[in-house]
């Protein structure tokens, strides 16, 4: 079959299918790929075919095999959505498409992170294994899971990371750019959470400010941890006084903030001015890398700051908050993997790569479509040179 040869055994339930799961009209789907309307109304109607070349364009618009529009019958969603996916969609019914590809994407790179480490067949690399945390009392199940991360006095976004990562957790952070990695900057999506009884993934939107990532990185944590379910949470989520969305805050402000922080914290010192919060609280916030917010929200919930200085101080907040910036400088791009995938998934596919289980054309596809002089030098920066 050539490229231009048209394929006239395509199941048009199954366009349909993925246009509804998408919220899109065939007619938009013709116009996102570059295909004529009316080509794709007679491929609706079982009246022609489209060239394999265009049928692979659908393909990869909808994240999809091409054998996927060839097979007959109709989509039995069990099998196209994993029950972490169909749990984060009914938590969110309004997801965005573009969303709901990423968390299909994300799936698919646990599915090649667990099938390297299969194949490398090594026990250096963690596996999940947590602790039983009383889901009732989220400051003692955050004084638990502290101890379990192995977690010190001073951190920062990265050290958080590597302790989740070091319990067999990946990590994945989106990436600032406008690619498949990226939670879109307009979205009110923080994160979120695929539970998995052997390796859970947490991903975060890259946000201006580390500590607001470190936050959600704890809540989602709070939701592995606490409920062992799949959560995808937004902006609204984490200011929630209700169900697990409060105890996950509870969990991540505790053991962010742990009492014997909190008690370091001098009352006498708390500035008249809420604008003056965040350089009278610099100097912790530095050390345990979280916000002001953090430490003032378990201030509130201790009884040792009012509700109505907590509130002016996220209204001043918002009214002086910096807008994420858009681009930035590219002259890293091979150690973007890292930022976007984590430690652990990176070394696992540098390491197929040296056990030659994996080819070059493979590792770069594992790593965001890395080119080839940019992969040999994430592997020289790893090297250490």
């Amino acid at each position: 079959m050539t490229l231009m040869e048209r394929i006239e055994s395509i199941n048009p339930e199954r366009i349909a299918w993925c246009c509804a799961d998408h919220g899109i009209t065939p007619g938009e789907l013709a116009s996102e790929v570059g295909i004529a309307p009316a080509s794709i109304q007679r491929v609706m109607a079982g009246e022609g075919g489209i060239t394999f070349n265009q049928l692979r364009k659908v393909a990869e618009y909808f994240g999809r095999g091409v054998l996927f529009f060839l097979e007959p019958g109709p989509v039995d969603e069990a099998q196209v959505h994993t029950p972490q996916f169909r749990t984060l969609a009914n938590q969110k019914p309004e997801l965005s498409a573009r969303l709901k590809a990423l968390i299909e994407r994300v799936e698919k790179q646990r599915a090649v992170y667990l099938s390297l480490r299969e194949d490398l067949d090594e026990t250096d690399r963690p596996w999940f294994n947590p602790p039983d945390l009383p889901s009732h009392d989220p400051r003692e199940a955050a004084r638990i899971a502290r101890s379990w991360l192995g977690l010190a006095d001073q951190n920062s976004f990265d050290t958080y990371r590597a302790a989740v990562e070091a319990r067999g957790m990946l990590v994945f952070r989106s990436n600032g750019y406008n690619g498949k990695w990226q939670i879109a900057k307009e979205s009110p999506i923080l994160g979120f959470a695929l539970y998995d009884p052997v390796c859970p993934v947490i991903v975060i939107k890259k946000q201006t400010w580390e500590p607001q990532q470190t936050f959600t990185l704890m809540h989602e944590l709070g939701h592995l941890l606490l409920h062992k379910i799949s959560s995808i949470d937004d902006e609204h989520d984490f200011q929630s006084h209700q169900g697990r969305e409060r105890d996950s805050n509870a969990f991540a402000g505790h053991l962010l903030v742990p009492d014997t922080f909190l008690a370091r914290i001098q009352d006498a010192d708390r500035p008249d001015e809420v604008s003056q919060y965040d350089t009278w609280l610099e100097l912790p916030r530095k050390e345990w890398g979280v916000s002001a917010e953090v430490i003032l929200r378990r201030l509130l919930d201790a009884g040792r700051l009012p509700q109505s200085q907590y509130t002016a101080y996220r209204r001043w907040r918002a009214q002086s908050a910096i807008p994420q910036k858009d681009g930035g400088n590219r002259m890293y791009r091979h150690r973007e993997p890292k930022h976007v995938f984590g430690d652990m998934f990176v070394r696992t596919v540098l390491d197929a790569l040296d056990a030659r289980n994996i080819t070059l054309a493979k590792a770069s596809s594992y790593l965001d479509s890395l080119k080839i002089k940019d992969l040999h030098q994430l592997e020289r920066h790893y090297a250490g040179f």
